[in-house]
């Protein structure tokens, strides 16, 4: 009996999955032998602030695993969303979200360790030319170590910091073959979604945006640290929408420069680009920022899931510090000056 060959995109996730297996239990000398295995020599690895790009998986371990080993000895990384397919460009992606936990008892990135159990999410993109991932596009949810250290040094979340699931219907591992009709339908219902958010607020108001076309009653928005987890249209513009479009309302104005590399698998869709969002800080009140009038770039790698033509989870990473950063703050030494303090305070109780 002979096995039916099986699609690309198919491939690609069975590809990758050497690598995740061998992050679930984590040691160096295998996920380094993965990461030699699966990454091109010269791959483009786009990490977010603080690491920047970096070049090959020897240095992508060196920078960033190896760090994060040494904080989380018994480190692992639990992936609930493993989906593939290509862009509009032609381009092969897979898209991986989840979790890296494991004992926190080391600082990383002179974040206090707490000698407890820690999580940090991953938005992870790999895309594939051939038989090797030549770009990876990923954002790791630093602030989210910081809220848990208890040394947090921006401004309070108008949404709930949590621990975020995974996708509530237990199908994140998205099987192949893959559906190409259901695929992009999944797709195109995020993309239309995405262009009717843009008409608010230049083309009139809430009401252009035709949410209740787009979105389950009881989806959840789940954001990153900083800004957290949403449900609802109300909850969603309360704590996340209203915020951000007040700050920036020409958001969306750029296209020429903000690349996005969409694709759907299934019920599922993602979104990556470097940067994927420019636009004008000239209102105030989102992340508690001033109306500077500065142009800036946002990374925002996100999965859809979709339940009878509607969305009804969101997972959206954000790289807030990068952010901070273009407008010359420093969020990790404003961290470090607090940390004395957090140790002091854990000495005498």
């Amino acid at each position: 009996m002979t096995s039916k060959k099986m699609d690309r995109h198919t491939e690609h996730k069975a590809m990758i999955a050497p690598f995740r297996r061998a992050m679930r239990a984590f040691a160096e000398a295998p996920v380094r032998a993965a990461l030699e295995e699966l990454l091109a020599p010269n791959a483009c690895v786009r990490l977010c602030h603080p690491f920047g790009d970096l070049s090959g998986p020897c240095r992508f371990y060196d920078v960033a695993y190896a760090p994060l080993l040494e904080a989380m000895p018994d480190l692992e990384a639990r992936d609930w969303i493993v989906m593939s397919g290509p862009d509009e460009q032609g381009n092969d992606w897979v898209g991986c979200g989840g979790h890296y936990v494991g004992t926190f008892i080391a600082p990383f990135l002179n974040i206090p360790p707490t000698g407890q159990l820690a999580h940090m999410r991953f938005h992870e993109f790999y895309r594939l030319e051939g038989d090797k991932v030549v770009e990876i596009q990923a954002i790791w949810d630093i602030p989210e170590l910081m809220m848990q250290s208890g040394c947090w040094p921006m401004v309070p979340s108008l949404g709930r910091d949590l621990f975020v699931p995974g996708p509530a219907s237990q199908d994140g591992f998205v099987s192949g073959p893959r559906d190409e009709v259901r695929s992009d339908a999944s797709c195109r219902h995020i993309v239309d979604m995405l262009n009717h958010l843009i008409r608010h607020p230049l083309q009139g108001g809430p009401e252009v945006m035709e949410m209740e076309r787009f979105w389950h009653p009881r989806f959840n928005w789940y954001g990153p640290a900083g800004i957290g987890t949403s449900r609802g249209v109300v909850g969603f513009r309360r704590n996340h929408q209203i915020p951000f479009l007040s700050a920036m309302p020409d958001r969306g104005q750029f296209p020429e420069e903000t690349p996005h590399h969409f694709f759907g698998d299934g019920d599922y869709a993602a979104v990556t680009g470097w940067p994927n969002m420019a636009q004008t800080l000239s209102g105030g009140g989102w992340l508690g920022l001033p109306p500077t009038g500065q142009k800036i770039t946002l990374r925002s790698l996100d999965f859809w899931h979709v339940e009878e033509g509607l969305i009804r989870e969101n997972w959206v990473l954000v790289d807030l510090l990068d952010i901070y950063a273009q407008l010359g703050v420093d969020v990790l030494a404003r961290m470090s000056e607090l940390a004395p303090a957090f140790e002091t305070r854990g000495a005498v109780s």
